[in-house]
């Protein structure tokens, strides 16, 4: 329990009342997490900003740093900041004042900055006290209207003062530049897009208000980042990402091939994902290089001067360039996810993810309130000038006489309003009127000026009764603005462009991804694997951990895929590459996979694709699966021999011939042809050999011309002609006849002493 103090007005001082730890806890948490959703992370739909971006842009507008002004320290402009609005640190402010100036961070840049404010590299800014910064012309949009009651105000921290609640946005700010922030339990992430586009689908909207997301992105292609890049998600997926406002872009770098001397070329990389550093970037790059992940590439220079240049040199001329690209946009940040969240602050109060439609009719209808507020604003300054224009032309008509009631009463105003029956501003205006400006005091002018303000305020009363007017309006605001920053403008230009990834083969991509070089992969009875380097014969010298032998060994290269049987009747798959290497005992292949402890490794080999095996069990069944249907690419693996408690899976063939030869562990042996084994590519299958007891040991399968073939206990290999098998040949699921000759441990194959290709 937590003790509160209670106040004075509550009860007796020094009283406490005892309240609960966690409802203490959770109130407090919770005014923080509504104080950052509110004030910190999150963007106000209407205009796009955060607070500490719209009191800079307010601060630097009394500031008077106008786009064709002259530039002032951003000191200064962090200093009034901080001390009229934002009182959070000098280095936030100035941090989100660099942001708001980089080019290649903010797509249409609000602040003008003159001096180091960083750049792609990620090299950071110089310090306040050298940097000069101004507001943009883009900036001048979303300002505009602000002395015209466009907006609310509210007091600033400390109430000396005022700032706006938002700003007036005639520029689409929270798409065309979008948003990051991180709050408490939510987050916001909107990309960037391009102006036009944004004001054709802002027009669509105002003659259709119930348009939909998908409707839009007939006007509205997809981001437009400031870096340019490929996006290369498909448009279906773009459009589901607008319909919900949750999604994500795949944004490539942009590069072409250029042509050397004697058929050699480079690759070159102009445009990089957005918010990737370049630095960091070429430091990846230059690692992979040297831990030699990239057998593709010969070197890597980045020849960047103002403009990204980013130099990739292939290994040979043969290397195929856009296999090459692929490979590296696999490892690197040359493709970035960039994710879109549009959680904003609906109406400035509410936090909720918004669909593109939706975003946008909210950034219409402020339009609309700015547009009455300062329709009305401009309505009441014309009935105060007409008014005072009143009091000019009585004024002018009767001059010697007003002249006279100035010189000589000591209440002149109240004798004005009196005689020439005025109203109080009226007479103020007279006598607030200068000298000099009787000499303009005539008839036609004042009435030519009457008139126009007249015809000005008939509009204007039109204007704010008709909403169709005032979508018109609006709709030419927008027009206006598209005209301003169209795709005719250097700024306007759309800088990221759309295509599909190409379709390659992914085994074709991780085998440029590794180096191919010839291993040997060895398994021990006890299950631990590695891959010693190059194809070794001899494995006699290879040791194991202590109780632990050879099982398996088999000849392969870093490209290929090793594929493991389990007795669970499961194929597992794992990448040659990353296999453990030779100097030590390896590792266990229960690291790799999710294997029972109970099952044994019933057959380890290596992964050629269109071959045939026969799996079979303890019991006796087995039946024949393609190769191409026993990967598996999860760690799970991939069921192939269903079996039932007892049962496991004790052996695997390579289908090699037309006959097949199954013994037991009774030592009794059944030849029978292929032809009895049905094809699967998952199942129990059929009977091969029926037992009182014990159960299957081995299989195997050979051509019926030769003969079969084993090797006995000497390590001699022995051959049986079908004449001789005579006593042994039958059909399938017989219990068939004890065996002679074979290894006591009834297997067709003895231990490996040496390397052997997996056909074998």
């Amino acid at each position: 329990m937590a003790r509160k103090p209670i106040p004075p007005e509550a009860g007796p001082v020094g009283v406490v009342e005892d309240v609960s730890l966690q409802s203490a806890l959770e109130q407090r948490y919770l005014a923080y997490a509504l104080s950052t959703i509110m004030h910190r992370a999150l963007p106000d739909a209407r205009d796009g900003l955060k607070p500490v971006h719209r009191r800079i842009l307010y601060g630097m507008r009394l500031l008077r740093l106008d786009p064709n002004s002259a530039f002032k320290k951003s000191a200064k402009v962090v200093g009034d900041v901080m001390g009229n609005f934002h009182p959070h640190g000098d280095q936030s402010i100035y941090d989100a004042l660099v942001r708001l100036a980089q080019d290649f961070s903010q797509r249409y840049p609000l602040v003008d900055g003159q001096g180091n404010f960083g750049n792609i590299d990620g090299d950071n800014p110089a310090a306040m006290r050298y940097t000069e910064a101004r507001l943009t012309e883009v900036a001048r949009y979303i300002i505009d209207g602000i002395d015209e009651d466009a907006v609310d105000f509210r007091p600033s921290y400390d109430g000396t003062s005022e700032e706006p609640s938002v700003m007036p946005a005639a520029f689409p700010n929270l798409l065309a530049n979008g948003s990051q922030g991180i709050a408490v339990g939510m987050a916001t992430s909107i990309p960037p897009h391009n102006v036009a586009e944004l004001c054709d689908a802002a027009l669509h909207l105002i003659e259709t208000p119930n348009a939909r997301s998908k409707t839009l992105l007939k006007y509205v292609k997809g981001p437009d980042f400031p870096t340019g890049g490929i996006c290369v998600d498909p448009p279906e997926a773009i459009a589901e990402a607008y319909a919900t406002g949750r999604g994500s872009f795949r944004v490539r770098a942009r590069w072409h091939q250029e042509e050397g001397s004697r058929g050699t070329y480079n690759i070159v990389i102009t445009e990089m994902p957005w918010l990737v550093q370049k630095s960091r970037l070429v430091e990846k790059l230059a690692e992979l290089f040297n831990d030699k992940k990239l057998p593709l590439v010969g070197d890597v220079r980045d020849e960047s001067a103002e403009d990204v240049r980013l130099v990739i040199e292939p290994r040979a001329r043969t290397v195929d360039a856009t296999l090459l690209m692929e490979s590296l946009f696999k490892l690197t940040e040359l493709e970035n996810r960039i994710p879109l969240n549009m959680n904003v602050l609906v109406k400035g109060r509410i936090p909720k993810v918004l669909g593109l439609a939706e975003v946008l009719l909210e950034w219409l209808e402020h339009r609309r309130d700015v547009l009455i507020r300062r329709s009305k604003f401009r309505q009441g300054q014309i009935e105060h000038r007409l008014e005072v224009l009143g009091g000019y032309l009585v004024a002018f008509l009767n001059l010697d006489k007003v002249i006279k009631i100035i010189r000589t009463e000591d209440e002149p105003k109240a004798v004005l309003m009196s005689t020439f029956k005025i109203s109080d501003v009226q007479a103020d205006a007279i006598l607030n009127m200068r000298l000099r400006n009787l000499r303009k005091l005539e008839e036609m002018e004042i009435r030519g000026e009457e008139k126009e303000l007249r015809a000005e305020l008939k509009g204007l009363k039109g204007l704010l009764g008709s909403t169709e007017q005032q979508w018109a309006a609006i709709a030419q605001q927008v027009r206006d603005l598209k005209i301003a920053f169209g795709p005719k403008t250097e700024l306007g230009k759309r800088r990221t462009s759309f295509a599909l990834a190409p379709e390659h083969d992914e085994a074709a991509i991780e085998e440029a991804l590794v180096v191919r070089e010839p291993i040997t992969v060895v398994v021990s009875d006890k299950g631990w694997i590695r891959a010693l380097r190059g194809h070794v014969i001899d494995l006699s010298g290879v040791t194991f951990k202590t109780d632990d032998s050879l099982k398996f060994a088999f000849q392969t290269e870093t490209t290929a895929k090793v594929m493991i049987f389990a007795g669970n009747g499961r194929f597992y798959t794992l990448d040659a590459a990353k296999l453990p290497g030779g100097r030590g005992h390896g590792e266990p292949i229960r690291l790799y996979f999710d294997i029972e402890q109970d099952a044994d490794i019933v057959a380890a080999f290596s992964y050629q694709g269109g071959r045939k095996l026969l799996v079979a069990s303890y019991q006796g069944n087995g039946f024949i699966v393609p190769e191409d249907e026993c990967l598996g690419a999860t760690r799970k693996g991939k069921v192939v021999l269903n079996l039932k408690e007892p049962d496991k899976a004790v052996a695997m063939t390579f289908i090699e011939g037309d006959t097949v030869a199954v013994i037991g562990q009774n030592r009794k042996m059944i030849v029978f042809g292929l032809d009895q084994v049905p094809e699967m590519t998952r199942g129990r299958g059929v009977r091969l050999q029926r037992y009182l007891d014990k159960g299957l040991s081995d299989v195997t399968t050979f051509p019926a011309a030769s003969g079969l073939t084993w090797v006995d206990g000497a390590g001699r290999t022995q051959t049986l002609t079908m004449k001789e098998l005579k006593d042994w040949r039958g059909d399938r699921a017989q219990a068939g006849r004890i065996a002679q000759g074979l290894p006591k441990n009834n297997k067709f194959r003895g231990a490996p002493t040496a390397a052997k290709p997996a056909s074998e």
